[in-house]
């Protein structure tokens, strides 16, 4: 028989209002609550450094609910693997773009609620070329897509808007990169973060 998945997905009122306490100490801004719908994805933009994971575990646990990250499953091991997991870490395949998407498609089809923050970039350097395998999850999940941003320079984090998908993920990118173009928002490393 297989095994069921474990997937956290609330946190202790406590723990919920320490981490809200200590964005706030950080000096960081929460602009509206976490999304609403039981199963969203929120892009992260700009992705320029690994502290970008603490700011939004921190801005999003504080509504003591758990966005999922995709992380590697070799990682999984003793004693990492207990505190990815409690982090909202979820181990998938990351042979391929499609075995890493098939992965996720299959994880939040097995559980009834399940938030995913995915950096759109897909790493912390500049690029030209956003990631769009949040698109197939969302259209085959039925996952509601936000524009979210962790804007450095101001000190203000939110998952965003939501996004309406169409059947053109092309075209979807574009007007993705059209939002976020005039916002003006800064990575911890500026010149790591470009608007294609």
């Amino acid at each position: 028989m297989e095994k069921k998945l474990k997937i956290k997905t609330k946190v202790s009122p406590g723990w919920a209002k320490f981490c809200g306490w200590l964005l706030r100490k950080m000096g960081w801004k929460s602009v509206g609550g976490p999304m609403k719908e039981p199963k969203a994805i929120v892009l992260g933009v700009p992705h320029t450094t690994v502290w970008d994971f603490l700011v939004s575990y921190l801005f999003y646990t504080q509504y003591g609910i758990v966005a999922h990250i995709m992380i590697k499953k070799e990682f999984f091991f003793w004693p990492l693997g207990p505190i990815l997991r409690a982090c909202g870490a979820v181990p998938v395949e990351r042979k391929s773009a499609s075995t890493l998407v098939k992965s996720l498609i299959s994880v939040m089809e097995e559980v009834p609620e399940f938030h995913l923050a995915i950096a759109p970039e897909g790493t912390r350097k500049a690029t030209k070329n956003w990631k769009s395998g949040y698109h197939l999850i969302a259209r085959e999940t039925g996952a509601t897509v936000y524009l979210g941003y962790y804007d450095w320079g101001r000190k203000q984090i939110s998952v965003g808007e939501p996004f309406q998908l169409t059947e053109d993920p092309k075209a979807d990118m574009q007007r993705i990169y059209d939002h976020y173009r005039p916002m003006g928002i800064q990575g911890l490393h500026k010149d790591q973060f470009i608007v294609p």
